[in-house]
């Protein structure tokens, strides 16, 4: 990795994507951050001058080559609301494949490869067929998924309203994955064309979840378990977009049929530590459950 690279960080206000910015600016890479809203988030770096600006929108191809201009890497998610890669996404892939891009590291979902169904894995595929230099982070549910999709439910019920059944989740902290991200990006030769399934180091049932909040959060935090039906039902109603209830609906679906609960080793051996613990991620996070 040179100084002369610059790494374009699409999400970059998101919970993985600011994470990977913190990481890559400490070791001096100059960050390019890709966001919707470019006067609102450059507060967020004021004081960071390796990090510049830039508005970025996957269904504006317009704003693509200001994004990508001096730019040798990329990292990106699949913002939740995009459920179409065809339409969505797979400009900004055929665009990249225009640039001379040394690396581009996608953010997909552990599993994927057996939902053909998924976002993730059409973009996957496509990114394959294009033959785009890859790295593939296949993370577990995050942790961060209590503190903002199921938040206001915990604050509000005191309650876990998700449709997962008995089945075990191998969560992991979207702070490791962001970490492991960085890495990847910062010495690239020995991640390129690799699909990395990471975990935390292991799978809990929501009950346990909510045992686990209930004695850190000194609060009772039950689980109503909801079936598919009533929690999309739910979603759409809160205002949810359809398509993404459906994906959510899909993935809880998955995770119901025990495809949720494989720990691998993967994320320890990348970060060369043990992965966050979900009840450190539970007391790092209390001041959003209560």
């Amino acid at each position: 990795m040179t100084n002369l690279e610059k790494i374009l960080v699409l999400g970059a206000t998101g919970n993985i994507g600011f994470t990977v910015v913190q990481k890559l600016t400490e070791h001096g890479v100059t960050v390019r951050a890709g966001v919707s809203n470019p006067e609102k988030s450059k507060a967020l770096w004021e004081n960071n001058s390796f990090v510049d600006v830039v508005h970025f929108d996957f269904l504006d191809s317009s704003t693509f080559p200001d994004a990508l201009e001096g730019v040798t890497k990329v990292f990106f998610v699949r913002p939740p609301q995009l459920s179409t890669p065809k339409e969505d996404m797979f400009p900004f892939l055929h665009f990249l494949k225009a640039q001379s891009i040394a690396h581009v590291l996608f953010v997909s979902l552990i599993g994927v490869e057996k939902n053909p169904v998924t976002p993730h894995h059409k973009i996957e595929k496509e990114m394959v067929r294009l033959e785009l230099p890859y790295t593939f982070l296949r993370p577990s549910f995050f942790m961060q998924n209590l503190n903002t999709t199921h938040q206001e439910d915990i604050q509000k019920h005191s309650d876990l309203f998700i449709p997962a059944g008995n089945a075990k989740t191998s969560f992991i902290d979207t702070r490791d994955i962001g970490e492991i991200a960085a890495i990847c990006l910062l010495n690239t030769p020995q991640h390129l064309q690799q699909k990395y399934s990471i975990t935390g180091k292991e799978a809990v049932s929501y009950d346990e979840v909510a045992d686990r909040m209930t004695a850190i959060l000194g609060k009772k935090i039950t689980y109503s378990k909801p079936s598919l039906r009533y929690f999309r039902s739910a979603m759409i109603k809160r205002g949810v977009p359809k398509e993404y209830a459906n994906v959510m609906t899909m993935l809880y679906f998955i995770t119901q049929m025990g495809n949720a609960k494989k720990v691998t080793s993967t994320a320890e051996e990348l970060l060369n530590r043990e992965p966050t613990s979900i009840d450190q991620y539970i007391e790092d996070y209390r001041a959003s459950f209560l």
